[in-house]
Parts: structure tokens; sequence; C-alpha cells
């Protein structure tokens, strides 16, 4: 059975020693989703994107980038990392009132780059609300969830 890392035997919180890890490449990649009322979504796409505060997919690019290279200022016990890659794509789904967000995040470290790939998205998809909240309160995110790692103990992918 798996333990919690964070946690010490004397059941104190403690950042994870990564003293003993070897540096590898490391990789991962996640997703959200910012779903729209369909009146709004069809304003939205009309306007590709551009509402009065600026573009929400590039804006929300941003906001993504500078959220995962600050990760560690946000979630506790996160390794503070110099990331070589992050990434995000920002797409208006063809099927649903919907956009899709997904972000790869890279580097060679001793540690996995999840938390930063997960919190790229999460800010995006806020920014995106924040941006769109004028026109409703009644949009939703959605689906955040790790989809691929790579390099560390385990490889995931979904």
């Amino acid at each position: 059975m798996s333990q919690l890392t964070h946690i010490n035997e004397s059941g104190e919180t403690q950042m994870v020693s990564v003293d003993q890890k070897s540096i590898t490449h490391r990789q991962a990649s996640a997703s959200a989703k910012v779903i729209f009322p369909s009146d709004v979504f069809e304003q939205i796409t009309q306007q590709e994107g551009n509402l009065a505060k600026g573009n929400i997919l590039e804006v929300a690019r941003i906001a993504g980038i500078m959220a995962a290279k600050k990760t560690h200022e946000l979630i506790p016990l996160c390794h503070p990392l110099m990331l070589e890659k992050c990434k995000l794509k920002l797409c208006f789904s063809d099927t649903d009132p919907e956009i899709l967000i997904k972000s790869t995040v890279a580097l060679h470290h001793k540690t996995g780059v999840e938390m930063e790939a997960l919190t790229a998205v999460s800010v995006a998809a806020l920014t995106i609300y924040d941006m769109c909240k004028a026109l409703s309160h009644d949009i939703q995110i959605s689906a955040i969830e790790l989809t691929e790692k790579t390099g560390g103990k385990r490889n995931v992918s979904k």
C-alpha cells in the first residue's frame, strides 16, 4: 500500500525530499472545460472570443502559463521549479458550448510537474470565468484532470 509522502512517521506535514532522486525529463499534461449557457457561448464565438476585457483565449493562456510558474507559491508543499516548457492550448468545442483547455509542462528535474499542469488549466479556466461573468454566472468549470505524466516513478496516461 502506498503511503502519503507529505506526512512523516509522526503525522506531521513535510515537504517531500528529492535529494536522493535522479534528474530525468519529466512532463505532465492536464485538461479542463469551461461550459457556457448556449446563448452565451454563441455570443462569445461570434465575437471570436474578443470581449470588452480582451481576447479570452489569449488572456487565459497567459494566466495559465503565469500560474504554472508560480505553483509553488499557491500549493504549500510544491517545490519551486524552473520550467523548461509550458504550453496551453485553448479552443472552442465544435460540438458543445464549451472551451477546452489543455496544458503540457516539462523540465529536467528530480520532481514532477503534475501540479504545474493542473494549476495551469485551473487558472486558465478561472480567467475565462472572470472575463465572461458579466454575460452570465451560469458558467461551469469542469473536468480538471491530469491526462498524462512521464519521467518519474510512475507514468500515467488517460
